[in-house]
């Protein structure tokens, strides 16, 4: 008789489970049951006569055994989606589909224009894109979720390929009102004793805004926390203080006159890098290779005026 093997379902479950890092919210993920998720990990540790998780105050913690399944079995099902997306591709003599997360500050100012130049190089590439924030992006990226996300960069992860594509300036935004708002150009000193206002910590814009202020003795608040970009310049506009916004928002969202904010460059300059992220064990690295070649000459024809196109 055949030995028992694991089934792909059981590899996905656990995989989401391991990047959860929670029964309730892998449960959630998979769209199933805590006790339908549990009987199934039980199951998959049976047939490897194996212990792979433990149950613990921190949530699901894997054993050794289990770190050492982890990697072995994401493995597998990025051979088998790759598998499957190569067999797709023959069957429909097309490039294929990429499932794309992009941060919440990025995706909405440059997926819009890219998307209408990506059909030129890729015409047969089906994207599927959605938006989210960077630490929800980068757990689903594990969980395979996303075959690749648009977000800023670096990422701290090993288990990543990291893709440069642009350097962005980002503006400091003031009221119409403000004492900087006549002024062409301001240093970074000029920011000393200023109220800066962020977006909130789980977004990637609010760790450099931590930064400068530290580094220039300006005020970052804490009391008034920003939602999006929208909401920020919402309450620059009120005087609530000053932040810092993204080029291609800016050039999407701020008219040159008449805006109800003022935006003034920084000497010297101050920027966010954005790149591509994706598995190192990716089972579609042609086609993501391909994406990210086609992203690079639409950023350097369609945003060079903008931001500093990296390679």
């Amino acid at each position: 008789m055949a030995q028992n093997m694991p089934t792909l379902r059981q590899l996905r479950y656990f995989v989401t489970l391991a990047q959860t890092g929670q029964y309730r919210r892998a449960a959630e993920r998979l769209g199933l049951s805590q006790p339908s998720l549990s009987q199934q990990i039980v199951a998959l540790e049976d047939v490897l006569g194996l212990k792979l998780v433990e149950r613990g105050r921190r949530g699901a913690q894997l054993t050794p055994g289990g770190r050492e399944v982890l990697e072995r079995a994401q493995q597998v099902l990025d051979d088998v989606e790759g598998l499957m997306e190569v067999t797709g591709q023959m069957a429909r003599g097309g490039a294929g589909t990429l499932h794309l997360g992009s941060t919440v500050t990025i995706g909405p100012y440059f997926l819009p224009r890219f998307l209408r130049h990506l059909h030129d190089s890729l015409p047969d590439l089906r994207l599927v894109s959605r938006d989210g924030l960077p630490k929800d992006l980068l757990e689903e990226l594990l969980a395979g979720t996303h075959d690749l996300i648009l977000t800023q960069i670096p990422v701290a992860a090993s288990d990543f390929i990291t893709h440069p594509l642009y350097r962005e300036p980002m503006h400091l935004a003031v009221a119409r009102d403000h004492p900087l708002a006549a002024r062409k150009q301001i240093a970074r000193e000029d920011l000393a004793g200023q109220d800066v206002l962020s977006l909130g910590a789980k977004l990637t814009l609010h760790a450099p805004l931590t930064q400068l202020c530290h580094d220039v003795g300006a005020h970052l608040r804490h009391d008034y926390i920003g939602t999006s970009l929208d909401a920020l310049r919402q309450m620059v506009a009120m005087n609530m203080g000053v932040t810092f916004l993204p080029a291609l928002y800016a050039q999407s969202e701020v008219p040159k006159t008449a805006g109800d904010v003022v935006l003034i460059p920084v000497k010297g300059g101050f920027y966010r890098q954005v790149g591509l992220v994706w598995r190192k064990s990716t089972g579609k690295p042609r086609l993501i290779g391909q994406f990210a070649e086609a992203a690079e000459a639409v950023v350097r024809r369609e945003f060079g005026s903008r931001v500093q196109p990296s390679g």
